[in-house]
């Protein structure tokens, strides 16, 4: 199952096959309920890139800083998740949440 805060490399090929050639890493933002009930997932990108955004959330992961890029969140099909390489600490899922409230707030 497709957890929320599950980081996963995501076949951004045109077609997605069994053969992926263009993944990236990416953090579902995604709520579980919705993770448990459909066939897809909202998944935000996960760089290394130093852009320094409102939007980037600075995680720790892998040993590395890398950047929670909110503004360029998209929804996958869950067959378009190719494999699950970690999950975002404890102490950074408060602040990607808190900046998803704020970018979708009255």
């Amino acid at each position: 199952m497709v957890n929320r805060f599950d980081v996963y490399l995501i076949n951004l090929d045109d077609h997605s096959s069994a053969d992926p050639k263009n993944t990236r890493p990416a953090v579902v933002v995604s709520p579980d309920e919705l993770n448990r009930n459909v066939e897809t997932a909202i998944v935000a990108p996960l760089s290394a890139t130093k852009a320094l955004y409102p939007t980037r959330v600075p995680v720790s992961f892998l040993n590395e800083t890398r950047y929670v890029i909110l503004d360029q969140i998209q929804t996958v099909d869950h067959d378009r998740l190719v494999k699950k390489i970690g999950q975002i600490e404890q102490t950074s899922r408060l602040s990607i949440t808190e900046k998803l409230q704020e970018l979708f707030a009255n």
